[in-house]
């Protein structure tokens, strides 16, 4: 089965900052690919050069078979049907001053579809996330944050995506809202054949939703698998280190706390050898050697001293 989303050496730089330093994944028809790091990992940055919205100097973006980087906005204009990207903030993405109607059938209007019935379409729209119709008339300040990211999420689908980028899906709301909104992307992707990558550093949210996902630190991805090797075998320490500080829902279960040391290095001096291994708690002689990504049995892995 071809890849519906491939994304190879990915590289972005801001002036003389080197933000992607060289990302490679890919996604599956139906698949939904987690990416997991701390703020300042590069994960915003990945999905807005995969939809054309930040910089890309270097690498390969093919979606659907198609190379995207580089396109210009009227050549991306028609692929923007296929992909759909969600905002991380649900009330500060929606124009306050028009109502969830003109909100959600906005992407058929950027697309010229005159022919759509709005009303009947925002009636659909609302219906896919468990909205009542009624909603089409409110207003984003009239909106839960649980209602506003449903709202989000009905725009999204709007013209029917292949694909979906999800910025922090579930930043903001509570934890019983968060259950709400993953078992709605389950369904939906379930139930239309989606595919979806989702940034977020909520690790609770990836053993949800995800079949795979890639661990990133300094704009480069050091771990890459299933969901469930990853959880049950973590082999890179940073990724140890993250699941350690994950709330275990086992009130019962023994766990190891693995502190990270200090916080992540700058940018503009990124450490030589093995990028982690100022903050890396098994760190040795052998990482000041830089590590190559090497992948068996469908786990990625970028570390000298692998746990």
């Amino acid at each position: 089965m071809s890849a519906i989303l491939d994304v190879n050496d990915l590289q972005t730089s801001y002036g003389s900052v080197n933000v992607l330093a060289g990302v490679s994944f890919s996604v599956q028809p139906g698949e939904t690919y987690a990416m997991v790091g701390e703020s300042g990992s590069g994960k915003t940055t990945v999905i807005r050069a995969i939809a054309g919205l930040a910089p890309a100097q270097a690498g390969s973006v093919k979606f659907d078979g198609q190379e995207i980087r580089g396109l210009s906005e009227r050549a991306m204009r028609p692929l923007r049907k296929d992909i759909a990207m969600m905002f991380q903030d649900p009330i500060g993405s929606l124009s306050p001053r028009v109502t969830v109607r003109n909100l959600i059938t906005e992407p058929y209007r950027i697309q010229g579809m005159k022919e759509k019935d709005i009303d009947a379409e925002a009636k659909r729209l609302l219906a896919l996330v468990n909205l009542p119709s009624h909603f089409a008339d409110r207003y984003p300040y009239q909106l839960s944050g649980g209602q506003a990211r449903r709202v989000g999420v009905a725009r999204a689908l709007a013209l029917e995506p292949k694909l979906i980028l999800a910025d922090e899906p579930t930043a903001g709301l509570d934890v019983s809202v968060q259950g709400e909104l993953l078992n709605l992307l389950n369904d939906l992707r379930d139930r239309l054949g989606l595919s979806m990558v989702i940034i977020t550093h909520n690790l609770n949210v990836v053993r949800h939703i995800a079949d795979r996902m890639g661990i990133l630190y300094l704009g480069r991805l050091v771990e890459e698998g299933s969901t469930e090797a990853i959880f049950d075998e973590p082999r890179h320490p940073y990724t140890h280190c993250l699941l350690s500080a994950n709330p275990e829902p086992d009130p019962d279960a023994q766990l190891e706390r693995i502190a990270l040391k200090g916080e992540p290095p700058s940018l503009l001096m990124r450490p030589s050898g093995c990028e982690f291994r100022e903050r890396c708690p098994v760190a040795s002689d052998i990482c000041l050697q830089t590590p190559k990504w090497e992948v068996n049995n469908d786990h990625g892995l970028r570390c000298l001293t692998p746990r």
